[in-house]
């Protein structure tokens, strides 16, 4: 990798650059994550694998420009490709945990029932109320991306349109549709908790 004027930057220079650069996006990088594929070990495998590709392909990356929005772009393109990839491949069962599971002791809990719930899904059952995310879950990938994008992490209509690879108008209509679709669900939500529009 060479600076601005030409001249090559040493290994320690480089790695310093994108430690200054591309690191203080992890949050958000990992927060969109997280809201594209809904799990938490997926999540850090995509954010890991875009920082890999992030320094991989650190010498193309113009010092200066947008470094928050090239990140997204490599996730959202890693996301799609390994959505992709898995749409291709028949669903896997892991049958050592299935065994495990149902040779331990402990398969009916007190009621009798068998009981299936991990601690994630308990501590996610503890946010039920939080209607907006589950709403947002709810929506289908396209929409989503474009709502966190926006309204959670502050892109511009010309960054998305980058990150995404579309047109502005696009995302524009994208957002547009995604936002009522959102509004309804958050609607029905509401009328049910007894608030009237």
């Amino acid at each position: 990798m060479s600076d601005q004027t030409g001249k090559q930057l040493s290994k320690e220079e480089k790695d310093a650059r994108f430690e200054a650069e591309l690191l203080p996006v992890l949050d958000p990088l990992y927060n969109f994550a997280y809201r594209l594929t809904l799990d938490e070990d997926d999540a850090n495998d995509l954010v890991q694998e875009t920082y890999l590709k992030a320094y991989r392909f650190f010498d193309y990356f113009e010092q200066g420009t947008n470094a928050k929005a090239w990140l997204f772009r490599i996730l959202k393109n890693s996301f799609i490709n390994e959505f992709r990839k898995k749409s291709k491949q028949p669903a896997k069962v892991d049958y050592s945990e299935v065994e495990g599971y149902y040779n331990t002791d402990d398969v009916e809990g007190e009621s009798g029932v068998a009981s299936t719930t991990d601690m994630r899904t308990e501590s996610v059952q503890d946010l039920i109320g939080d209607e907006v995310a589950s709403a947002l879950n709810a929506l289908p990938v396209d929409f989503r991306t474009v709502i966190i994008l926006c309204d959670l992490e502050g892109f511009t209509y010309e960054e998305m349109a980058k990150i995404l690879d579309i047109p502005i108008g696009t995302v524009r209509s994208r957002l547009h549709r995604a936002r009522n679709s959102l509004k309804e669900k958050l609607e029905k939500y509401a009328k049910s908790m007894g608030y009237n529009s």
